[in-house]
C-alpha cells in the first residue's frame, strides 16, 4: 500500500485505529506546543474534550505525549494508570527518530513492563509522530 492510499482513508480512519470513540473519556497529559494538532483536533471533535491529569473521573483511553527528558517514564505511566478504567489503553505519543525529544524505543519496552504495561503495536499517529498502544497484561486484568 502507497502512503497516499493509506491517506486516502481519511483522518477518521486513525482515531477508529487508536479506538476513541464518541462519548470516551480521555485524558490528555504531556500537552505543550510541539503536538500534532490534527491529532488532537481530530480526537476532540470524536469525544469533545479531553481531562487533563487532575481529574477524578475514571478515563476510558490516556493520551501521554512524551519527550526525551520529560522526567521518569514509569513514573509517568504508573500515574497515567490510576484513573484509567479497567481493560483500556495509554497510548504513549513519542516524536518519531531524527526529531526532537524522540525517545529510544528500548526505553518504552524497558519502561512499559515495570510500570505494569505491555506494549501491544505502534504506529504512526502524524508527521512528527509515533504512537505505542500500552494495556495491562491478561493475566493483570484477570485478577482484578
Amino acid at each position: 500500500m502507497s502512503a497516499t492510499a493509506g491517506q486516502a482513508d481519511g483522518a477518521k480512519s486513525l482515531a477508529d485505529r487508536l479506538g476513541i470513540e464518541p462519548g470516551m473519556v480521555v485524558m490528555e497529559i504531556g500537552f505543550d506546543e510541539d503536538v500534532d494538532d490534527d491529532l488532537r483536533d481530530l480526537l476532540l471533535e470524536r469525544v469533545g474534550e479531553f481531562v487533563d491529569e487532575d481529574t477524578d473521573e475514571v478515563v476510558d483511553a490516556v493520551l501521554l505525549w512524551w519527550r526525551d527528558g520529560d522526567g521518569d517514564l514509569v513514573d509517568t505511566l504508573v500515574d497515567a494508570l490510576s484513573p484509567l478504567a479497567e481493560n483500556r489503553v495509554v497510548w504513549l505519543l513519542t516524536p518519531k527518530a531524527g526529531r526532537d525529544g524522540h525517545v529510544e524505543p528500548s526505553e518504552i519496552t524497558e519502561s512499559a513492563p515495570t510500570a505494569g504495561l505491555q506494549q501491544t503495536s505502534t504506529m504512526s499517529v502524524g508527521k512528527d509522530w509515533s504512537g505505542a498502544r500500552l494495556v495491562a497484561p491478561r493475566a493483570a486484568q484477570k485478577k482484578r
